[in-house]
């Protein structure tokens, strides 16, 4: 199927499986495949089992909800990356909340596609690929991981990354910290153009070239997706798979390509295979230094996290002190160590020279004017963005006790009988905001409908800011409705299941 998107029609496939790792019995994985909004994404979920399932399911649900309520002109890159960091910190309040969520994060990948303008967001280690009509394949994300940030880096080659012990740490995620920094990225796109977006399990058994191949020779977008299985079941399978592929606009044959492709362009160089003992075929694995499987993204830290000893021993003992390149850097190092050491010890003369010539008293009155007394500045007045920031903060910190005190203050203030009366678009968003964390969802709701209908009556980029923050407010509250229901729902079936049957034949 195919849907018109200003003259560019939009065909796609998806896939999602469990793999046939034994240790992983629930599919973590979750994809969003909405042609008719032209919003697409796959989400990797992080902690194991249940938790890791709710995570990147809410990740797609809060995404979904934002287009749902998207309006006509909306700026798509500030609704997709605010989606992105609401579905952040709904994921890590749930993990704060809940004693079984503590480790719970996600990945995510998404596309939106309008005409022939692409946005894409993009947190953690899954993947989005494009591919340009000539048959040239770009990588438009880069892996939030460690290894991949010591390449980039320069520190450590593909070769060692391949085998590293923390090749399964992702540096970002959702959840994982109280607010994320989401990679967004707009550009035009040709007519032909197809994308791929994709969790680390298809990605670690399948290389870039791989994936432009098959791109390339195949136009039946499910077949595509069916062979990815294919070969990741071929190659052991060890976590949870999951595709998109979308085409705007036109097929391209491979008749059409060039004959002659260059390299996949990506952010680092060619995927690298380690060697496994796999039937003497080569996959790419992940172990830990006692051979026990770790999943892609089972484990998800801060990027500012210091790196643990275990991590320096295992970048350590990836350096071959007998390479001659390994000896030539170590020299070259102690040059610039020792030309350090210089600086330092002229840098210690002269501030030895400068105290010695301050105890001197015809010197000192010479050489050092009178130093006026110093003028203190008056405290600049608080700018509003900063004080609704302070303010959000305090909601997020105690929203019980912002609302014993902030409310009361308000109806002072603006002179209304009700909260809900009030004509600050900023409050009435704070006041949704905090009754939502609070559990009282219907006055949430009608805070957030008050905040869209003040900020539609005086537009501004500050209200329109607030209103993008409402309606995410309300996605939020239809995903913890929906979920209500399905308790509610699965309670009301334990209750009213028939009793299994004790009947027993009696004797003769």
């Amino acid at each position: 199927m195919s849907e018109d998107r200003n003259t560019l029609t939009v065909k796609s496939s998806a896939l999602s499986d469990r793999g046939l790792n034994e240790r992983r019995p629930l599919n973590e994985d979750a994809f969003l495949h909405d042609r008719a909004r032209g919003i697409f994404a796959v989400a990797d979920g992080v902690g194991g089992a249940e938790a890791g399932e709710v995570a990147s399911q809410t990740a797609i649900e809060v995404l979904d909800e934002a287009f749902r309520h998207q309006e006509e002109g909306s700026d798509v890159e500030d609704l997709m990356e605010l989606a992105i960091q609401r579905a952040n910190a709904s994921i890590h309040q749930m993990a704060q909340d809940h004693a079984k969520f503590s480790m719970m994060a996600t990945t995510i990948v998404a596309l939106h596609l309008k005409g022939n303008v692409a946005t894409f967001g993009h947190v953690g280690d899954s993947r989005l690929y494009r591919l340009a009509p000539d048959g040239q394949l770009h990588r438009e994300t880069e892996d939030h991981s460690i290894v991949e940030e010591e390449v980039r880096a320069g520190r450590m080659t593909p070769e060692q990354a391949a085998n590293h012990p923390s090749k399964n740490v992702i540096s970002r995620a959702l959840g994982a910290e109280q607010g994320v920094e989401v990679d967004m990225k707009t550009m035009e796109v040709e007519d032909g153009t197809q994308f791929l977006l994709c969790t680390d399990g298809i990605t670690r058994h399948i290389s870039d070239n791989e994936i432009r191949q098959l791109l390339v020779i195949n136009n039946d977008l499910d077949e595509v997706c069916r062979e990815l299985k294919r070969r990741c079941y071929e190659r052991g399978a060890e976590d949870n798979l999951t595709v998109v592929v979308v085409r705007v606009g036109r097929e391209v044959h491979a008749s059409e390509r060039l004959t002659e492709l260059e390299p996949t362009i990506t952010p680092e160089s060619q995927p690298v295979y380690a060697a496994a003992q796999n039937g003497g075929q080569q996959t790419v694995v992940g172990t830990q230094p006692n051979g026990s499987y770790v999943s892609g993204s089972r484990i998800a830290i801060p990027a500012t996290a210091p790196a643990t000893a275990a991590q320096m021993e295992a970048n350590h003992s990836t350096l071959n002190v007998d390479d001659p390149q390994t000896r030539r850097s170590s020299s070259g190092m102690a040059r610039v160590l020792g030309a350090l050491v210089v600086l330092l010890l002229l840098a210690g003369a002269f501030y030895a020279g400068a105290r010695f010539k301050e105890r001197i008293p015809f010197l000192a009155t010479k050489t050092q004017p009178a130093q006026p007394a110093p003028v203190v500045a008056a405290p600049k007045p608080e700018e509003p963005f900063v004080a609704f920031e302070r303010m959000r903060r305090q909601v997020d910190q105690d929203a019980r006790a912002w609302l014993a005190t902030e409310p009361q203050k308000e109806l002072v203030n603006a002179g209304v009988q009700s909260p809900l009366d009030s004509p600050h678009t900023d409050f009435l968003y704070l006041y949704g905001r905090a009754n939502l964390l609070s559990g009282n969802t219907d006055e949430a709701s009608k805070a957030f409908d008050a905040a869209i209908a003040k900020a539609d009556a005086n537009p501004s980029p500050a209200n329109a800011t607030i209103k993008k923050e409402s309606v995410l407010g309300l996605a939020a509250i239809s995903v913890r409705t929906q979920r209500d229901r399905w308790k509610v729902l699965n309670h009301y079936e334990e209750l009213t299941k028939p009793p299994a049957s004790t009947n027993t034949p009696s004797a003769p």
